[in-house]
């Protein structure tokens, strides 16, 4: 305990004691100087260095004042260069003050072992030194002071000593400044640990999110893929006496869409919760957009559409994408503007669609919910995946604005050789496929 104890007062005391470590400003956004105006807050920061030579101007004077000759007056510079050397080298103001103490009680102020004006310059070094350095450091300064005191007291004896009064006075405001470091060490450790859940949570959410697209577009590329499979066992029987070559080119294109659709499955497998119920309807689109509105418009939210623009078919990926970005879009206009209005509009344009919602303030008796913003991640999410740009801005109004465009190339429409389109009936069931020319409708797959 003694080696451990004498290890920790080197390091606190001894280790580069009269090391160079300037004060830092402070904080501007603090909750008094984020007050002042922007021309005083520059300023302000340099509060406590001008209140630390401020401290030791007075002691310079107040030494003057008690000293009747030329070294005593001398001497009281010492105490206020300790004061000053605070700001830059800490810890050896703290040993110059406290080993010039015995010379300032002998030729200098009058008192012992402390007088009036070395007793305050020193328990100013006491509280500024342990302000900027840690508790182990405030105890040993402590220490050592008291033990100065009873040396000196038992050394030489004089009525009215001043040991007692400097171990109480500076116990009592080394408590405070340590209960006060203790409580900003531990604000700042719960602001850290607050940061780190924060991250924490934005990405277990962007995870989340993106599990959920997974779990979505898995049902529109198992379709397509159901198609391939389809379509190319179907081929060989539209085809009379079709050649060897094509039947086994068309079977291998249908092993291997079998193959991908299986290992689609096993992948999303992995991602997927426990508690997953696959969904019984098929993936919204923009088509189920009218029910969506209706929805809200029966929970309070009034809402408009606008539609500009050649409607069309667009992506499955797309379609569902759009349609996810409005619905979310809505469902925050609810919680976070109760009694607001809507807008939505859809603009079809060549290189892609363009979405946009827009709501109104919050009006009524209801208060708004305070939500995480993770709505808004998912919705960047989507449109990042499809390559394209989304933008959530507050407008002027005091409501919120979502613009999202999401390109789509221009594909031609599948068609058969008959220039029909090909229409799948049933993927999940039996493989089938009907082909739409006139009023006749001819089975072209098998299970």
């Amino acid at each position: 305990m003694a080696a451990g104890a004498m290890g920790g007062l080197r390091q606190a005391l001894f280790h580069e004691a009269f090391a160079y470590r300037p004060l830092p400003p402070m904080r501007d956004d603090g909750p008094l100087v984020r007050l002042l105006p922007a021309r005083i807050r520059a300023r302000a920061v340099w509060t406590p260095h001008a209140l630390v030579v401020l401290t030791a101007l007075v002691v310079f004077l107040a030494g003057m004042s008690r000293s009747d000759y030329p070294i005593a007056q001398l001497l009281t510079l010492v105490p206020a260069i300790a004061v000053a050397m605070t700001l830059i080298r800490p810890v050896g103001a703290f040993w110059v003050s406290l080993g010039t103490t015995p010379v300032i009680a002998v030729f200098g102020d009058h008192g012992w072992p402390w007088g009036p004006t070395n007793f305050f310059a020193h328990l100013v070094v006491l509280v500024v030194v342990a302000a900027r350095t840690r508790p182990r450091t405030a105890a040993w300064m402590w220490t050592l002071t008291v033990l100065l005191g009873t040396f000196m007291e038992n050394l030489i004896w004089r009525p009215g000593t001043t040991t007692v009064a400097m171990g109480v006075v500076s116990a009592f405001a080394l408590l405070v400044v340590a209960l006060v470091q203790t409580r900003r060490d531990a604000e700042r450790e719960v602001t850290v640990q607050r940061t780190v859940t924060a991250v924490e949570r934005d990405r277990r959410t962007l995870l989340e999110e993106r599990t959920t697209i997974a779990r979505e577009l898995h049902d529109v590329v198992a379709h397509h893929m159901s198609v391939v499979a389809i379509q190319a066992e179907a081929a060989p029987y539209r085809v009379e006496n079709p050649p060897p070559e094509l039947e086994q080119a068309f079977a291998t294109i249908r092993e291997n869409a079998v193959a991908a659709l299986t290992e689609l499955r096993r992948v999303l497998g992995v991602v997927r919760a426990e508690d997953y119920q696959a969904p019984d309807a098929p993936q919204p689109t923009l088509a189920q957009l009218d029910g969506l509105l209706a929805n809200v418009r029966e929970a309070g939210l009034e809402t408009e559409k606008a539609i500009t623009g050649a409607v069309r078919e667009l992506p499955q990926g797309v379609e569902l994408s759009a349609y996810r970005i409005i619905q979310e879009a809505l469902s925050n206009t609810l919680r976070h503007a109760p009694g607001a209005t809507a807008r939505v509009e859809i603009g079809y344009v060549l290189g892609g669609v363009g979405l946009r919602i827009v709501n109104g303030a919050p009006t009524g008796p209801v208060k708004p919910s305070q939500g995480a913003g993770h709505g808004i991640t998912g919705m960047r999410e989507r449109v990042a995946m499809l390559n394209g740009e989304m933008t959530a801005t507050p407008t002027g109004e005091g409501g919120y604005e979502i613009a999202a465009f999401i390109p789509v190339q221009a594909e031609p429409e599948p068609r058969d050789q008959d220039g029909a389109r090909t229409v799948v009936l049933d993927k999940t069931g039996p493989a089938a496929t009907a082909t739409a020319t006139g009023a006749s409708v001819e089975q072209a797959g098998r299970a």
